[in-house]
C-alpha cells in the first residue's frame, strides 16, 4: 500500500460537531469537516491579507454546515458577521473550527456521566 493510501485510510474526512455556548446560555451547533490545505489556501486568498481574523472569518463561512451538510453561511454574511455580533461569539465559532475536535471527544468517551461532562467543558471555555 502506498504511503499516500496509508494516510487517506487513516483519516476521517467527514464533517464533525461543534458547539460554542451563546451569551444567552443556548447552544450554538454546528459541523465541519477536516480543513484541508487547500481550504486553508483559498480562504487566505479570498481574505485578500494577511490578517488572521479575515482568514478565520473566511473558513468560517467555507466550512460551517448545519446537520444535514448545508452551508450555514454565504460570502454576503461576512460583513454581518463581523459588524453585528460580539467579538467574543464570532471569535469563539472561528477557534472551535480551527481546533481539533478529537481530544475533546475522547475525554468526553472516557466519562460516563455526559452531563457532568458538558458541565466541565462550559466551566473550561
Amino acid at each position: 500500500m502506498r504511503a499516500l493510501d496509508r494516510l487517506k485510510a487513516a483519516v476521517a474526512m467527514k464533517a464533525m460537531r461543534r458547539s460554542v455556548e451563546l451569551p444567552n446560555g443556548e447552544e450554538f451547533e454546528f459541523y465541519s469537516k477536516p480543513v484541508t490545505l487547500a481550504q486553508r489556501a483559498r480562504a487566505q486568498k479570498l481574505a485578500g491579507n494577511d490578517n488572521a481574523t479575515d482568514f478565520a472569518l473566511q473558513l468560517l463561512v467555507m466550512q460551517a454546515e448545519d446537520e444535514s451538510g448545508q452551508r450555514m453561511f454565504g460570502p454576503g454574511d461576512i460583513a454581518e458577521l463581523r459588524n453585528e455580533l460580539p467579538a467574543s461569539v464570532v471569535e469563539s465559532l472561528m477557534l472551535q473550527l480551527l481546533q481539533d475536535p478529537e481530544p475533546a471527544e475522547e475525554q468526553l468517551d472516557m466519562k460516563s456521566d455526559k452531563a457532568g461532562a458538558k458541565q466541565g467543558q462550559r466551566a473550561a471555555g
